[in-house]
């Protein structure tokens, strides 16, 4: 048996029409999935059910793989998918990789020489990207914005600074 593959599959921002969001050739690919890695369980099962996902999970392998994943965890996941796993790391909310823990799983497929295939879905930056009427051209996204305000008004200074530094 040759090597699995990773999927990047996104799941819907919106919980209204699901089904209209989820590309029937999405389904088809998730139907043939080994093994999940996913950030949070419970959420994952539920977003998996609600677009007609249809395997039983008790034969599944869920990899919990969130913020706190460790080099061991990427490790075991790559090890499945070399042995011929096909894996899809599923996102709480939009696309994996996006200002979201899956970019070091993708990093360490790379460099294992593993096929990394992104499935299309939405992503609430460049969503907002779109509706903004800013020219895309120079957007530049500087991750989640801090939550305390001292934190949040540096981190704002610094990217104004480096707006106008740069045009």
């Amino acid at each position: 048996m040759g090597k699995g593959k990773l999927y990047l599959v996104p799941t819907a921002i919106s919980a209204d029409n699901l089904a209209q969001q989820i590309p029937q050739g999405h389904l088809d690919t998730l139907m043939n999935i080994d093994e999940f890695a996913v950030e949070n369980l419970r959420t994952a099962r539920r977003y998996l059910r609600s677009i007609g996902y249809q395997n039983d999970f008790d034969k599944i392998v869920f990899h919990l793989f969130d913020k706190n994943a460790l080099s061991s965890d990427i490790e075991s996941i790559t090890a499945s998918i070399l042995s011929g796993k096909n894996i899809a790391l599923v996102s709480e909310a939009g696309l994996p990789c996006i200002a979201d823990p899956g970019s070091l799983l993708v990093a360490k497929a790379h460099e294992k020489k593993i096929s990394v295939v992104p499935l299309s879905g939405p992503s609430s930056i460049f969503l907002a990207l779109m509706t903004s009427g800013f020219n895309g051209q120079s957007f530049s996204f500087h991750g989640y914005l801090p939550i305390d305000k001292g934190e949040l008004m540096k981190k704002l200074k610094k990217i104004e600074e480096e707006a106008y530094r740069s045009g």
